[in-house]
């Protein structure tokens, strides 16, 4: 046995013993240890880095790794095998991806605001909040030597003349604290539980003073996790927070995640991912943020999609990915905060917002939801730009729905300097047509040297490169410069920041691969929007409004996303960013029976489109691989310099 040290750079050492052959990355996995593999270790990504402080490794060379990055002691952990006793530092930048994300604020002004006014869009639309939950005031005569009555019915017949029920349940954990809580309130308590019908089932029994029940609203992204407490009478919002998603180091998108769970535990460590690393400690940091207790928590609920869902419960999702692609399930009823082992009263139902397909699941039936575009008459197109690209198309009449494979470039991923909207990444990118020199803002402090190139910097800099004349529609470099350089093959790169320039003192650029890349996913994304409007025999010309949700779509520059072809070219006033609609619509359903039943109506009523199958998907796709178009009438606004 080898003894493998973890120097987390900024934190502690994490020691784990290891055979001889093992995986670096895999031990770093089995340690808890954070290193961003968005690939999940099949060493395309060169994410990975680690630096090796003492001890050899056997490793294999990899084009991500210079000869002088190579002899420092770099290398990809996917790529290393253990042989011996080895010191190995983690650098900040591979953990941060959960810590430090770029998520919404969901305190700041702009987010509060949204928040409110889609609730407000909610009510307007006839959507009544309130649920059936109950806090009882009860009083009862105390036991004497006259008056033996059981306390279990002395108990059923105050509930019943309260709550106006003929059945009361009261379950096995509530019993067990019924002596306890009566006597030591002299018989005048709190009963808390829900009414159904003619029967009310008592959840919990406190004080008589301690009246309060809540609820959780939480969306669990592939990247990012937010959640919400809000007052289950009143429906304020009591703490609000965000987290990345613990399963990230096991692959940026489902597929890996899916191969991941489908290996011998595999199961129980991505669903203790995402649960005891993510959504525990995130309800708790809540709990405590708001000076509740976690038991007061009475319903939660989740709006995920299909393969998030099933990693969650621990059920298989390898049908999900396989033809012909079906899911252990859309919808699931009878699931307690228990079974999962959350943070809240042990009897809470967990609510899942439904799924309609195997790509399309609740977080999109929840946004699509909160974007009221099933009560609307004029055809409205909704995006959900996450790690995922999920699509809805419709109006009042009928619903279609879609998702797009443009895999984990909006996240970073596939491209070379790329990372995740974490502190150092470039969000925002301007250059200047005559001296090609480049004005970038970067998350964090503005003082702070740049790390790399996430989604929303991503898009500017192309869209930026080609309305300067920089690359042409096939992405490739057409003007050289002192930003442009070339390799010895010729092929080019644009660079935004040297090496003296940048916080990890390596170039960051975007090269011709990463832009081809780029290119395709954005071709995924618009050939997506172009099959769904194929498939009902309508144009982009009749798109009302277009709804774009989701962490990445609130930093996108919609100008240049038009610009490079990936959303359609209409005026920029049809489009409106609606914020984290999943966690909106989740929210609503955690409050409103209405909402729930809403929610599940669009649900079974929206038309799935597995456009992997569909005939003319691939042909669209491949025409939409370039900038903005092949075909340039699509796109008359979209500008290049000349």
């Amino acid at each position: 046995m080898y003894k493998i040290t973890f120097q987390i750079e900024g934190g502690n050492p994490v020691v784990i013993e290891a055979n001889d052959g093992d995986n670096l990355l895999e031990l770093a996995r089995r340690a808890n240890v954070a290193i961003d593999a968005p690939c999940s270790g099949n060493g395309s990504c060169g994410k990975c880095r680690v630096k090796i402080l003492s001890g050899e490794v056997q490793s294999v060379p990899s084009r991500h790794i210079s000869q002088a990055e190579y002899e420092e002691g770099w290398r990809l952990s996917c790529g290393c095998k253990v042989v011996g006793d080895l010191e190995v530092l983690v650098p900040d930048i591979a953990s941060a991806y959960q810590s430090r994300m770029k998520t919404a604020d969901l305190s700041s002004p702009e987010e509060v605001a949204l928040f409110d006014a889609i609730q407000k869009d909610v009510c307007e639309a006839g959507i009544a909040f309130g649920t059936n939950f109950m806090a009882l005031d009860l009083t009862m005569t105390e036991p004497t030597l006259d008056d033996t009555m059981p306390d279990i019915e002395r108990l059923t017949w105050a509930v019943q003349e309260a709550a106006q029920v003929e059945e009361v349940k009261i379950p096995a954990q509530v019993m067990i604290k019924m002596a306890s809580t009566l006597r030591e309130n002299g018989f005048h308590i709190c009963a808390k539980g829900q009414k159904e019908g003619s029967c009310f089932q008592v959840l919990d029994l406190c004080a008589p003073e301690d009246t309060r029940m809540y609820a959780a609203a939480i969306d669990i992204g592939t990247t990012t996790v937010s959640a919400v407490v809000a007052d289950l009478e009143s429906g304020k919002i009591v703490a609000k927070g965000s987290s990345g998603n613990g399963q990230i180091r096991f692959g940026a998108d489902v597929i890996n995640r899916i191969i991941e769970q489908g290996k011998p535990g595999g199961k129980k460590k991505l669903q203790d991912a995402v649960i005891k690393e993510t959504l525990v400690p995130v309800l708790g940091n809540l709990c405590k943020s708001a000076e509740i207790s976690a038991k007061s928590i009475f319903q939660i609920c989740i709006a995920a999609n299909t393969t998030m869902n099933h990693l969650l419960v621990g059920v298989d999702a390898e049908p999900v990915r396989m033809e012909p692609y079906i899911p252990s399930f859309f919808s699931w009823k009878g699931l307690l905060a228990r079974d999962l082992k959350l943070p809240a009263n042990p009897l809470a139902p967990v609510i899942i917002a439904p799924n309609i397909g195997s790509y399309v699941g609740g977080d999109i039936t929840a946004g699509v939801f909160a974007s009221l575009i099933w009560s609307k008459p004029e055809f409205s197109l909704f995006i959900d730009l996450g790690t995922n690209g999920e699509l809805a198309f419709g109006n009042q009449d009928f619903l279609m729905s879609c998702a797009c494979s443009a895999g984990p470039a909006f996240e970073g991923g596939d491209i070379s300097c790329g990372m995740r909207a974490t502190d150092g990444a470039i969000e925002a990118a301007v250059i200047d047509k005559q001296t090609m020199e480049p004005t970038f803002s970067v998350v964090g402090s503005q003082e702070q040297k740049p790390v790399g190139l996430c989604g929303s910097g991503i898009i500017d800099t192309i869209s930026e490169l080609f309305r300067c004349g920089i690359i042409n529609a096939k992405g490739q470099f057409v003007r050289d410069g002192a930003r442009v350089a070339r390799d010895k093959y010729g092929m080019g790169r644009y660079i935004l920041a040297t090496a003296a320039e940048s916080a990890t003192e390596r170039e960051i650029s975007l090269n011709e691969v990463d832009i081809d890349n780029f290119i395709r996913a954005k071709g995924a994304i618009f050939s997506a929007i172009e099959t769904l409007l194929n498939s009902v025999d309508l144009t982009t010309e009749e798109i009302e409004t277009v709804y774009v949700a989701g962490g990445i779509g609130s930093g996108i520059n919609m100008k240049n996303a038009v610009n490079i072809g990936m959303f359609p070219d209409i005026p920029l006033e049809k489009f409106h960013y609606i914020g984290n609609s999943s966690l909106t619509g989740a929210y609503a359903m955690a409050l409103s029976n209405q909402a729930e039943e809403k929610v599940e109506e669009v649900a079974k009523n929206m038309t799935y489109m597995e456009l992997s199958t569909h005939p003319g998907y691939m042909d669209s796709f491949v025409a939409a691989c370039f900038l903005p178009h092949t075909n340039r009438s699509l796109f008359p606004n979209s500008i290049q310099e000349l």
